[in-house]
């Protein structure tokens, strides 16, 4: 009778749970120990901030499969409580303890998992151990946030980082009645995430909900009375009260036990794996938030921490362990995050990436009704798409809005993934009925303005180039084609600007100087491109339009902003 097949697997978020269910499932007589040192298992961290908003009302909710289940459904002991200490790889054995007694025990295996994850980024800022400054990470920390949040007074809170976990914890501490500081120390909100134009656009959401946001500063120290954190101070000497702070500055990959073991590590200090997730020790594999992906566009290693690759890793992790010859092919880089009723998602390069990585970029930037604004709910989204122009393959996409904008960014995902081009793009079959989409996706628009500005048919400027040209008060006119109506609702009152709605542009067309700069506006750039296109016509040589129009303006305005 062969020997049992002796498998253990260190870590119980995302990648572990995943791998010890694919095991059981194709092995029905492997010996399977899951080491955890936390009090639960296989929970969604990733629904932390929701759980501290009040919208996940139970710490239950976030749990996928307890321990117990685990015994019961899978035949998997999980030893919680109880942390992995050191891989003795020649021996195959890992010596762990138990830490409600300290007792040690070493465990045997024949193949090991490491899927540690990653641990938060603790800057050593003057006064961060004072009570009431919390990093979220696990439920007990949740559930202490909630507790200060009840016995909280002033119900003013600081957020040190404008990152994924410091945008998702603006709009819970909102939800739950805080005026909300975030202080980022670069100079605007996801830097690793967006580009500046869907950046900018999504700040001004956030302080228009009333988070106030301090960009290029950092928290130099917190003070507290008796013991408890009452005020932080910036690097611009500014005091900011608050009742609690939470630091979401980032997370490195947890690599120790893998290091001290010998294990190969990347760039990031992850575990180097190969496409099989083998790490340089054929026995032992890794997966997770404590490994780099492969970026499938770039060819470059990324540290993309995020539960749903970690669920993929632990999928193929446990197919190679079972004789199943996988592979996991890498990512795309793509991500989302709702923040205070913005939807807000990325794939693929960003546009200064795509540059630095060598390629001929054009760039669309286009908003849009996500469906018919005839049909009830309809909402604004705003798409950046990011084309290669020389092999006019899609490399990335952006959005933003109230919209459904992550429909949008999971069709670019999976256009990217299997090399599609912009042409493809602009007639992709997508589905159209008036409750779901517009007959023409804003994705297909936007394919089309890209292909259109590669043709040389459209010169464009962006909002930041108009915002920048009218900062130092150049000649040219600004040909705001909207309406009267739509004027007397919200408008640039800039000396530049002329207003001329689109019917008469073409026949006042004749007015305007041959020689002189035009750049056309209107609400979403439509509009603005066939007046250029009017002119360009009539003999008007320097004309360009203002791509995403109003829409995406994130400058003073008068009257009320249009998203």
């Amino acid at each position: 009778m062969p020997d049992v097949r002796k498998i253990v697997i260190i870590g119980g978020g995302a990648c572990g749970p995943k791998a010890a269910a694919r095991i059981r499932r194709l092995d029905p007589t492997a010996s399977i120990t899951m080491v955890q040192d936390e009090t639960m298992v296989s929970y969604a961290g990733c629904g932390l901030p929701y759980f501290i908003s009040g919208m996940v009302k139970a710490r239950t909710e976030l749990i996928v499969r307890d321990a117990a289940a685990f015994k019961k459904i899978y035949n998997v002991d999980v030893w919680l409580k109880t942390r992995a200490e050191r891989i003795d790889r020649t021996a195959h054995k890992v010596q762990v303890t138990r830490l409600d007694d300290n007792a040690t025990r070493l465990l045997e295996y024949d193949k090991l998992v490491i899927s540690t994850g990653a641990h938060p980024v603790v800057p050593p800022i003057e006064g961060i151990d004072l009570k009431g400054i919390h990093i979220l990470k696990r439920v007990p920390d949740a559930e202490e946030i909630i507790a200060l949040i009840n016995a909280a007074t002033r119900k003013k809170a600081v957020i040190v980082g404008a990152g994924l976990i410091g945008v998702e914890m603006a709009e819970a501490l909102t939800a739950r009645g805080f005026e909300v500081t975030v202080v980022e120390a670069l100079d605007r909100v996801l830097a690793s995430l967006l580009d500046e134009e869907i950046s900018d656009i999504t700040a001004k959401h956030m302080t228009d909900k009333g988070v106030k946001l301090k960009l290029g500063q950092k928290i130099v120290s917190f003070a507290g009375v008796d013991g408890q954190v009452r005020s932080a101070t910036t690097d611009k000497n500014e005091v900011l009260e608050c009742d609690l702070a939470i630091v979401a500055i980032g997370i490195r990959p947890d690599t120790k036990l893998a290091s001290e073991a010998g294990l190969k590590l990347g760039r990031f200090g992850d575990i180097e794996v190969n496409n099989h997730m083998q790490t340089s020790d054929p026995d032992i594999y890794a997966g997770g938030d404590c490994v780099a992906s492969l970026n499938i566009i770039s060819g470059q290693k990324e540290f993309v921490p995020l539960g749903s690759t970690a669920n993929k890793h632990g999928h193929v992790i446990a197919n190679n362990i079972c004789g199943i010859d996988d592979t996991f092919p890498g990512i795309v880089g793509t991500s989302c995050v709702k923040i205070l009723d913005f939807n807000v998602g990325r794939t693929g390069l960003g546009e200064k990436q795509a540059r630095e990585l060598g390629h001929d970029v054009a760039v669309a930037l286009v908003p849009g009704p996500d469906k018919p604004e005839y049909y009830a709910g309809s909402s604004e989204i705003i798409i950046k798409l990011i084309v290669d122009s020389r092999t006019r393959k899609i490399l990335g996409g952006q959005g933003t809005g109230p919209g459904d904008v992550i429909k949008r960014i999971d069709v670019l995902a999976t256009a990217i993934t299997m090399g599609m081009t912009v042409d493809a793009l602009a007639n992709l079959d997508l589905a159209y009925a008036p409750p779901y989409n517009t007959a023409l996706d804003v994705l297909h628009h936007a394919a089309n303005l890209v292909i259109n500005k590669i043709a040389g048919r459209a010169q464009s400027i962006r909002p930041a180039e108009l915002k920048e040209k009218l900062a130092r008060n150049e000649d040219f006119t600004l040909l705001d084609v909207r309406t009267h109506l739509e004027a007397d609702k919200v408008s640039l009152e800039k000396p530049q600007t002329q207003l001329l709605p689109l019917t008469k542009v073409t026949s006042d067309v004749e007015k305007f100087p041959k020689d002189k700069e035009i750049v056309t506006l209107c609400r979403r750039g439509q509009r603005a491109y066939q007046a250029a296109c009017t002119l360009k016509a009539a003999g008007v040589n320097n004309v360009k339009f203002v791509e995403g129009g109003l829409t995406c303006w994130c400058g003073e305005v008068s009257g009320t902003p249009l998203i």
